[in-house]
Formats: C-alpha cells, sequence, structure tokens
C-alpha cells in the first residue's frame, strides 16, 4: 500500500475518490434515501405511540425508520393496515435493492485498500506539470528513480500488472496507472493533458510511436521523450512528427560501447551530430607537467572542458579559470577522444589511449607484434 502524507493532494484525491464511489453506486443510494425519507415521513404522521397515543419525533422517526431497514425495528407492530405493510415491505425492499450497494459503498469508502487501482487514478488525478512515464520495464523503473532524484513529480503506466519493478516504484509514493497507454482513457486518467512530459519506453517502435501521437494530441505541447530501437525510424520521427527527442537505444549505447572498448576510461559519451564527446575522470599525478597549469591553460591547450575540480575534501562543481592544479586533484573533463589521449598522455598514464596508438608512430602490424614475442 502506498503511504501518501495527509496533504492539500491526499485531501483532493479523497475527494475525487469519493465522488467517484458515489456515481457508481448513485442508484443504490438514491434507493436507500427514498426509502428512508419515505419511512421516516410515513412514522412522523401516521405511526402512535401505543401507551400514550402521541406521534414520533422527526429524530425518532428517522431513527426507526433506518432500522427498519435493516430488520432492526425498535416500535412496537402498528394496528394500521398501511403501517403493517411498511414494516413489511421496507426491510425486504433495503435488503433486496438498497442494503447490497449501501454496504459495498461503505467498505469502498473505508477501505481502500481493496480498491487499489482505483486510488491509484484518484491521486494521478491530482498531479500537475508531472512527467508521464508509459512502461515501467527496467529502462522506465530507472527513469523513475532518475526524474525523482531531480525533484520531478512523476505517474506511471504499466500494461503489465505482474512487472517486477511495480511494487518498488509505489513505494517511492509514484501513481501507477495498469493499463495500455495506447488508449485515451488511461492517458487522460494520467493527467497527460497536465503533465509538462512523456517518456515512452516500451518494448516496441510501433506502440511508442502511437502513444506519443495520443498525447501530442491531447496536448499539443507537451514534450516528448520517445524511446526507438531503429535509427531510422527515429531520424524519420523526428523530422515528420516533430518529435525532437526521439533516441535509437542503439545509437545511444554505441557511443558508449566503442569508448569502453578502448583502454581510454570513458564514463559516459554520446553524440552531437557526428561528433563523439566523452566525460571522463583525470586525476592530476605528482611530477606531472599538469601541475602549476590553471584551468585556462589546460583548457585552451587541450581543446577540452573542466566541469568538476576535487581535492581532498573540497568539490568544486565550476572551478575559476585561474585556479592552479595540484597533484592529486581529481578533474571531470568534457571532451573529444582525441583530447582526452593528449591529456592523459601528458599526465603520464599508462595504457592511455595516445600510448596504445603508439604516440608519433603508427601502430605496429600483428606480424611485427608477433615476431617481437
Amino acid at each position: 500500500m502506498m503511504h501518501f502524507p495527509v496533504s492539500r493532494r491526499y485531501l483532493r484525491a479523497l475527494w475525487r475518490d469519493t465522488r467517484v464511489l458515489v456515481r457508481q453506486f448513485r442508484v443504490s443510494l438514491l434507493l436507500f434515501f427514498l426509502l428512508l425519507g419515505a419511512g421516516a415521513l410515513s412514522l412522523r404522521f401516521f405511526y402512535l405511540h401505543p401507551d400514550t397515543g402521541q406521534p414520533l419525533g422527526w429524530a425518532e422517526a428517522l431513527h426507526a425508520a433506518f432500522k427498519l431497514i435493516f430488520l432492526e425495528t425498535v416500535l412496537d407492530l402498528p394496528d394500521s393496515l398501511g403501517l403493517q405493510i411498511l414494516f413489511v415491505v421496507t426491510p425486504l425492499v433495503g435488503l433486496a435493492v438498497v442494503a447490497d450497494g449501501v454496504l459495498r459503498f461503505g467498505v469502498g469508502l473505508f477501505n481502500r485498500r481493496e480498491r487499489k487501482e482505483a486510488w491509484q487514478v484518484a491521486i494521478a488525478s491530482t498531479y500537475r506539470d508531472h512527467i508521464v512515464i508509459c512502461g515501467l520495464g527496467k529502462v522506465g523503473y530507472r527513469v523513475v528513480k532518475e526524474l525523482l532524484r531531480l525533484g520531478e513529480e512523476v505517474v506511471g503506466i504499466e500494461s503489465n500488472p505482474a512487472g517486477p519493478f511495480l511494487e518498488e516504484i509505489r513505494q517511492m509514493d509514484v501513481p501507477v496507472l495498469l493499463g495500455d497507454a495506447r488508449r485515451r482513457e488511461t492517458l487522460e486518467s494520467a493527467q497527460v493533458q497536465a503533465a509538462s512530459a512523456i517518456v515512452v519506453c516500451t518494448q516496441d517502435d510501433l506502440t511508442n510511436l502511437d502513444i506519443a501521437l495520443d498525447a501530442r494530441e491531447l496536448k499539443p505541447g507537451i514534450k516528448v521523450v520517445l524511446r526507438m530501437f531503429d535509427g531510422q525510424l527515429a531520424e524519420r520521427v523526428r523530422r515528420g512528427f516533430g518529435i525532437h527527442t526521439a533516441f535509437s537505444t542503439s545509437a545511444l549505447a554505441a557511443p558508449i560501447f566503442a569508448a569502453a572498448a578502448t583502454r581510454a576510461q570513458i564514463d559516459h559519451s554520446f553524440y552531437v551530430d557526428d561528433v563523439l564527446m566523452n566525460t571522463a575522470r583525470v586525476t592530476v599525478r605528482a611530477g606531472s607537467p599538469l601541475e602549476g597549469h590553471t584551468i585556462a591553460q589546460v583548457e585552451r591547450e587541450f581543446n577540452l572542458t573542466v566541469a568538476l575540480r576535487k581535492r581532498a575534501d573540497i568539490l568544486d562543481p565550476h572551478p575559476a579559470p585561474d585556479v592552479t592544479l595540484c597533484a592529486g586533484d581529481c578533474l571531470v573533463i568534457f571532451a573529444s577522444l582525441d583530447s582526452l589521449a593528449r591529456l592523459r598522455e601528458v599526465n603520464g598514464e599508462q595504457g592511455s589511449l595516445a600510448q596504445e596508438k603508439g604516440g608519433d608512430s603508427p601502430p605496429r602490424s600483428w606480424l611485427s607484434r608477433l615476431l617481437s614475442r
């Protein structure tokens, strides 16, 4: 069960869920109140106390009618034929038509755990400017965690009720709607029309595109992040549908695989147009020519960007250009492979990409390497 704090959002969800319950059981509730009102009026004006001969008060008549519906009358059987019929018919109608619906309404109202999915919809209905995640598999689960870490509000949609990550996502206080995101009513339940963005990351390209287009119909200006396995299709989607955040999974993974296969010690890689850019960590070695250089000199000489510098317990995410480097400084570098290779070579790192390539010397052929063994 999700544990939402008692807040304005929780109270709005409570009110919305109660309205849904009232609509669902409106016929039973209407019959119940009609029967209760008719019984109370009849007892008030036509029933007289056997001992005193006085009519009942309004409160006493209402209480007696309520008890009569559930076969617990507190009054003696009257002599009047009309009231006797009332005493017989009221509990029969109450039990056969009203009591079942009213009791189920009460159970739903006070035991929302039995109506988990409806409660999820009620919570989701309170979200605004949130991000909707369609597909809560491995990728969707990680996207949810990252968005929560960034302070974003998230609503999830998943078609598989046995998904391995659903319970963990619910425990993060993220409402999860079970259903097909290709259905407009599912997207509406997730409040796509009020969301700031939608991330579509199911396992099927056409399903992802279908969901993205439906989301655009519900809210034309919504930001769409689309997972696609086919790189050519992703490019066509960008051009044809104006979805500028359609990502090919293979295109995203390829630079990371390629960089990881070298000795460049890359943390992350991605393409900017046709240029492969990389993020890596470099620690200034003792006696390295980098010692004594400023951040500006390193950036200018090696054509890279120093995004972060860590020295001992000091973390500087925006090092000033005139900061002087010392041995032990850990730098987070944003650079091309060539720039990173030259920096590592100057820093004297063994097994750097430049050394792997042999510096200025051409790489040896397989025959020369074999003869040198």
